[in-house]
């Protein structure tokens, strides 16, 4: 039973705060079945979905080229990557999310650089997240900077009692929606006689080769397998909605088709002692031990750095376009919309590229991902929007091929030359 002070935590959580989420996502009426899918994914995408981000912050910062004083807004997220520019550059970054708890997290986050005692404390509550002694910390050094919002989501209590904080003591990187994605995969490998976790054995690329072939590709030609994967439910925890699933599946005539070759990118393509996304999807944490790769901002030598550079971080609940309509002209030079435009409309596509265009610099950079290979904006902006933008695609193929995490069929840089 909840106590009386998570109860009054509860009570006094707005009720209204996934509205901007609602906007962004229901395109159908509630009795349509597309309609269904949408507030479906909507319920399910109101709660904390990235631990982690699962966007590559080193090709980010290869396309964005930041500079010290450079002015940046971008969508938080799980925040890995916000913070993982601090550490390349003193930018100062305004990060939005339309997710209250995505909101909560970053500032969670932003607190624990600057307020927990020291690198090993950081490292224990974000590498490993996992030990009673982070819920500890959160008393002693964190709860006290955060603001009521971020306080009430982490001292509340979730939909099967667990006090939020309590994650970080079991893994955070089980919980969130992407978490539970990630553990039923492993549950049905399990089923199969197979543990995703053998991969991480591995000690060559082409042991890495051999084991997915042997263990992991067959799981994708059984039927029922097949069958889950054309439910556009069942890729809700990856944060997938209803309107980028078929921009997902592209051209494949089946969608087990797309997630094989996904994951046989992630299992195959990069060395195991360089890619940290391969160690979150096969076992479902970093390497302990500090044996293992980790994201920019969680390295030891980033952070006395990231220390001093974490106020320049500010962290809202808006969506970009709404941000962006409050700045002046000419101000801000790199734009991070991660794979938000997938849910756009034409009509939202277009009002958050006119505002790009009207508060960028010139040479400003924008980037973002893409369910399928192509950029989506042609023929869905105006002409004379897009007219302002250069665009390489043969560079950005070559981005996308060295992208780590290999979720997304294409990663896209615009530079506005005019």
């Amino acid at each position: 039973m909840a106590s009386t002070h998570d109860a009054a935590l509860d009570d006094r959580r707005p009720k209204s705060k996934n509205f901007r989420l609602r906007q962004a996502v229901h395109r159908h009426k509630a009795v349509s079945r597309k309609g269904v899918q949408e507030r479906l994914f909507t319920y399910a995408f109101s709660g904390l979905v990235y631990p982690q981000i699962w966007e590559d912050p080193r090709i980010d910062l290869e396309a964005m080229d930041l500079k010290d004083g450079d002015k940046i807004v971008a969508i938080a997220s799980g925040g890995c990557n916000v913070l993982s520019y601090l550490t390349a550059a003193d930018v100062r970054i305004t990060a939005v999310d339309l997710n209250p708890a995505h909101v909560a997290f970053n500032k969670l986050k932003r607190a624990a650089v600057e307020h927990l005692p020291n690198y090993a404390a950081f490292h224990r509550f974000f590498a490993e997240a996992d030990s009673r002694e982070n819920v500890a910390a959160y008393f002693a050094h964190l709860q006290p900077r955060l603001d009521w919002d971020s306080r009430s989501y982490w001292e509340s209590r979730d939909s099967v009692g667990r006090r939020r904080i309590g994650y970080f003591g079991q893994n955070v990187y089980r919980h969130g929606l992407l978490g539970l994605f990630i553990g039923t995969g492993h549950m049905l490998a399990r089923m199969h006689g197979l543990n995703p976790r053998r991969l991480l054995t591995a000690k060559s690329l082409a042991e890495q080769r051999e084991i997915f072939d042997r263990e992991f590709a067959p799981l994708f030609e059984k039927r029922h397998i097949r069958w889950l994967c054309e439910n556009p439910a069942a890729l809700f925890g990856l944060g997938i909605p209803p309107s980028q699933f078929e921009a997902l599946k592209g051209n494949e005539a089946h969608m087990a088709t797309v997630l094989k070759a996904r994951l046989e990118r992630l299992a195959c393509d990069f060395d195991l002692k360089d890619n940290y996304f391969a160690w979150q999807a096969f076992g479902r944490r970093y390497a302990t031990g500090g044996s293992g790769p980790l994201p920019p901002y969680l390295q030891r030598e980033n952070f006395e750095t990231l220390k001093k550079r974490a106020p320049g971080l500010d962290i809202r609940h808006a969506s970009f376009t709404e941000y962006l309509a409050g700045q002046p002209a000419a101000t801000h030079d790199a734009y991070v919309l991660l794979d938000a435009q997938d849910w756009m409309t034409d009509e939202q596509l277009t009002a958050v590229w006119r505002e790009i265009a009207r508060t960028g610099k010139p040479g400003a950079r924008v980037i973002f991902r893409t369910a399928g290979e192509d950029t989506i904006l042609p023929g869905r902006i105006p002409d004379e929007i897009l007219a302002r933008f250069s665009y390489d695609a043969t560079a950005c193929k070559a981005m996308t091929a060295r992208d780590r995490s290999s979720i997304y069929g294409g990663f896209h840089l615009y530079i506005l030359e005019r």
